[in-house]
């Protein structure tokens, strides 16, 4: 409700400092998106189409596989529209909590086979510990105003529930896949 209120500020109908508080929060919020969305595309095109120094799909496949999953090349191809598909949307504001669930399913299993006995690097997860708590803020928080999620009201009306909700669905699909894994 307080969010709504200052959402209405920010159209014009009240000036004042509540203004420039939300439109900071806003620019925060499109600059963590477009990072983290951006990030995920770029890893998602290195699976799907070797662009940006990647592997490419028959490579990745092979990683999958190695790493216990059945039908590796199929699973390159979930991962990579996964962290494309799901990066876009994040990067956009579109759709933002399927988004964010797509991209926490899919840490769940970066998380399982990069294993977390070690945060920093050469084997650490702390890149990836970042890029989740940044989706799971995008997905938590909402996308802010300049998103095309901003002109979806459905998602306006229920956004509490359905953050809520994408966070437990990216967790249920992303450990129900850990379970086909060998």
């Amino acid at each position: 409700m307080a969010y709504e209120r200052r959402e209405r500020a920010d159209l014009g109908t009240l000036p004042g400092p509540a203004t420039t508080a939300t439109t900071t929060h806003d620019v925060g919020l499109l600059v963590l998106r477009l990072t983290v969305g951006l990030a995920m595309a770029g890893h998602g095109t290195q699976k799907l189409f070797g662009w940006w120094g990647g592997p490419g799909l028959t490579a990745t496949g092979k990683g999958f596989t190695m790493s216990g999953y059945p039908a590796g090349e199929a699973m390159a191809v979930i991962a990579g529209l996964s962290e494309t598909l799901g990066g876009l949307g994040l990067a956009l504001g579109l759709l933002t909590p399927l988004a964010g669930a797509v991209l926490i399913g899919t840490f769940v299993n970066i998380l399982a086979v990069r294993g977390v006995n070690s945060f920093f690097a050469p084997r650490g997860v702390e890149l990836e510990l970042a890029l989740l708590a940044g989706i799971v803020a995008i997905t938590l928080t909402g996308p802010g105003r300049f998103s095309v999620d901003r002109f979806l009201p459905v998602l306006n009306e229920s956004r509490p529930r359905y953050s809520l909700l994408a966070l437990l669905l990216g967790l249920v699909v992303g450990f129900v896949v850990l379970l086909v894994r060998d």
